[in-house]
């Protein structure tokens, strides 16, 4: 992704893996192989591999360059966690030689957003270092949603696998070292960082908005995964905690961007990844931001 620019805000994307990753069929449990191939033509070709049958999925960071602050949204799966398949794949320094390219240490950074507390999205929050996961940012604060938080806690109290050795590793230090903000749905930054809401692929997941000089972007981490949850909304990812919540909250915020000039930065969408929303019926498609 090209640097973006809102207003007096810079985002550029720091990524940890990209290309071909997963079979539809096999990712969303509503899967119709006649509505996807028909839907094709009117997707990005980037996000769907031909050959292999394929989504295209990124894992990646958006770096937010506000006056104030550097800004994290989302770190990846992380280094030496010891993940099964597929979050093992190798390579993973890439994403640390790729923030650093950008002039950025990491005793540079002021907040770490997640959107939820997933194994792709909180990897980079802690570092292994003699034998413990300490906090890779140490001047950094981490904004987790205190529901979320709260969930995986207990969740992780009763030994469940989500989310494991996730709230484990990546999440608890973080509050140990007392670096963690937790926060509710309203929760800003400033005039610049806000939240919106949008539960069901994680208890209490979260949108992160980015405003500046009467422009916005949104970060909407795993509200969806692939351009198909635009053509149908009712597709579920299936690792998602309430499908149907999932899907009420997808076309909500779906409705409430189309036909705007609201920038969209979906996590694990291929690059170009930055696009728009336009409305179609009962649908919606999302075009790349490509100048």
């Amino acid at each position: 992704m090209k640097q973006i620019r809102i207003g007096d805000i810079t985002i550029d994307a720091v990524i940890e893996r990209e290309g071909p990753w997963r079979r539809p069929q096999d990712f969303f449990p509503a899967y119709d192989e006649a509505l996807f191939k028909g839907h094709l033509p009117s997707m990005e070709p980037e996000v769907f591999d031909v050959a292999l049958g394929m989504i295209v999925i990124t894992y990646q960071t958006f770096v937010v360059r506000t006056p104030h602050h550097t800004i994290l949204v989302d770190t990846c799966t992380g280094e030496h966690k010891g993940h099964p398949p597929p979050f093992d794949f190798p390579g993973k320094e890439r994403w640390r030689n790729e923030l650093f390219a950008l002039g950025i240490g990491f005793d540079q950074v002021d907040y770490v957003f997640c959107t939820h507390l997933h194994i792709d999205h909180t990897g980079w929050n802690t570092t292994l270092r003699d034998g413990r996961w300490v906090p890779t940012f140490p001047n950094a604060k981490y904004v987790f949603h205190k529901g979320e938080y709260a969930v995986w806690e207990a969740e992780h109290a009763k030994g469940a696998n989500p989310p494991g050795t996730v709230f484990r590793d990546n999440c608890l230090p973080i509050v140990e070292a007392g670096q963690a903000l937790l926060v509710d749905d309203d929760y800003a930054l400033d005039d610049t960082i806000t939240l919106t809401p949008t539960p069901g692929h994680s208890p209490c997941h979260c949108c992160v908005n980015i405003f500046s000089r009467g422009q916005r972007a949104v970060v909407t981490g795993d509200m969806m995964h692939h351009v198909i949850q635009c053509r149908e909304p009712d597709w579920s990812a299936k690792p998602d905690w309430d499908a149907k919540q999932s899907a009420i909250s997808r076309r909500k915020f779906l409705s409430s961007v189309a036909e705007t000039d609201t920038l969209i930065l979906p996590i694990h969408f291929p690059t170009p990844t930055a696009g728009f929303v336009t409305a179609d019926a009962d649908r919606f498609n999302y075009r790349f931001k490509r100048e």
